[in-house]
């Protein structure tokens, strides 16, 4: 019985997922959620969805606490770690998914497109990093961010976000080395096409799909469940030689 209590102890996580709700946030929710685990789930807007996911964790074993709130102002992420504190003082893992912005060229972007973007898609970074530090320097940790092939490949209509993503990956190649002391692991994971609704809003879907499946090695969409594994294995023990990598899944797209 001892040694079954202990095994059981171990497998204890805390784990932080911003736009933890929906698409390959929910995803990856679900990928973390077993027996032992406690989610804490952030998101924006959509409370169905958010409860849709909670329900669906839970079944899985997982307790789960639902977060609402926009990443991108600090002062937000201070109330949310705020609750997270007076749940627990560990924090496992920080998967920073959450992602806005709009669908244009670049040189059209009004200065309140650049703004949203920067500040869901990589300021928030910084300070869930910074907000989660006390909460995991003790005993180390594994902080993830969701960036796209945007960052760094020219992709029409795409500027904002691909831009932000692209101050995304840098950030993680400097959390990587600072935090490294402290035995925490900074990495990220950049997609293809993801078959998600949110990809269906994007300006010439059809067109585009049409072409990355003409190009694409792997022969189909990617799936949110693809993004997942590719977290699942930057949060596991198999991944301790990463620091501040950006894992590409993207069915061998960018190969070309």
């Amino acid at each position: 019985m001892v040694i079954d209590w202990f095994f059981m102890k171990i497998k204890e996580r805390n784990i932080f997922i911003s736009g933890g709700s929906r698409g390959i946030g929910r995803a990856i929710s679900l990928s973390q959620a077993e027996k032992g685990v406690t989610l804490f789930i952030n998101y924006l807007r959509d409370d169905e969805a958010a409860a849709r996911a909670k329900k669906e964790a839970e079944k899985k074993g997982a307790r789960v606490f639902l977060l609402p709130g926009n990443v991108g102002d600090p002062d937000t992420i201070l109330s949310l770690f705020k609750s997270i504190q007076e749940k627990t003082n560990r924090l496992d893992a920080v998967i920073h998914n959450a992602a806005l912005g709009v669908f244009k060229p670049a040189h059209q972007l009004r200065e309140k497109d650049w703004d949203i973007s920067l500040d869901v898609n990589a300021k928030a970074l910084l300070f869930l990093s910074q907000s989660a530090l006390p909460l995991m320097k003790q005993h180390g940790g594994k902080i993830v961010a969701i960036s796209s092939l945007g960052s760094t490949h020219f992709t029409p209509h795409y500027g904002a976000i691909g831009i932000s993503k692209a101050a995304l990956e840098s950030l993680v190649r400097y959390l990587a080395v600072e935090l490294a002391p402290y035995k925490i692991h900074v990495n990220a994971v950049s997609g293809g096409l993801i078959e998600t609704d949110s990809l269906k809003r994007f300006p010439d879907f059809h067109k585009m799909k049409k072409e990355f499946l003409r190009r694409t090695p792997g022969g189909r969409l990617g799936s949110p469940e693809d993004i997942a594994d590719a977290v699942s294995f930057l949060l596991g023990p198999k991944s301790d030689w990463f620091y501040g990598q950006t894992l590409i899944a993207d069915g061998g797209y960018s190969l070309f």
